[in-house]
This record gives structure tokens, sequence and C-alpha cells, in this order.
């Protein structure tokens, strides 16, 4: 049994550890939410009515504006510029789960569980790195090929 000393000074730690885990968190949230609406603003677009002649065909066409891509395959195209964007945020994220293992590693005071924990953080973070790299290399390998540059 401890002391009821030590065991103050074990709560004053647990809290210290949980607000700490606070501000961490907030650290990480807040730039994810800049990332967010950073990558929905540019998107946003005016409609505006337009009468067409012509059939379906033509007034489906009708909906694009100028800076829209019209094909789903190739550089600038639809499907290429989703799959890289999300690329990039896996990438952006196991960038962020490495700094977190590593800051978590660094507050473990020694405690085999909370280390032990933090080094599986940096691991998985580091996997997560190479597969988004591979990912997006195999990806536009693919979508290359299918195109037929």
């Amino acid at each position: 049994m401890l002391s009821p000393r030590c065991e103050k000074r074990k709560e004053k730690v647990m809290k210290v550890k949980k607000s700490i885990k606070t501000i961490l968190s907030g650290l990480l949230i807040v730039p994810a939410l800049a990332l967010g609406v950073s990558l929905i603003t540019p998107m946003v677009q005016p409609a505006f009515a337009e009468v067409v002649s012509g059939g379906v065909s033509a007034g489906a066409g009708s909906g694009k504006t100028e800076d829209q891509a019209g094909c789903l395959f190739g550089d600038g195209c639809i499907f290429t510029t989703i799959i890289n964007v999300a690329l990039y945020v896996i990438g952006a994220l196991s960038v962020l789960m490495l700094i977190y293992g590593g800051i978590r590693y660094t507050i473990s005071a020694g405690d085999s569980k909370a280390v032990t924990d933090a080094k599986n953080t940096i691991m998985y973070a580091i996997i997560g790195v190479v597969v988004a790299i591979l990912a997006y290399a195999i990806v536009n390998f693919v979508l290359d090929s299918l195109i037929g540059k």
C-alpha cells in the first residue's frame, strides 16, 4: 500500500497528465479543422440559371463551370483530384500522429505501459506515412497507365 502522501502525489500527476492530453488533443484538432475548412472553401461557387436548348446532354453540360473538370481521369480531372486530396490528408494525419506519439513518449515518465503505447503510436504512424506514399505512387501509376500518356 502507498502512503496517503504518495497517493495524493499520484493523483496530482494523473491530473497533470490528463490536462496535458487535453491540451495536445486541442492542438491536433484545431489544425485539422483549419485544413478541412481551407480544402472546402475554394470549392464553393455560386450557381446561375441558364437556358439551354439542345436536349438532355446540353442541359447536363450547362451545369459545369469553366474551372470544373470535364473528365474523370487525367491531370486536373475529378477522380485524380479526389484521390490526391484523400492521400494528402492521410499523410498529414500520419505525420500528426507521429508527433503525438513522440509527445506521449516524452511525457510517459517511465511508465512501461505508456512507453509501449507511445512506441506503438509512433510505429503505426510511420507505417501510415509509408502506406500513404506508396498508395499515392501506385494510384498515380495506375491512372497514368489507364490514360496512356
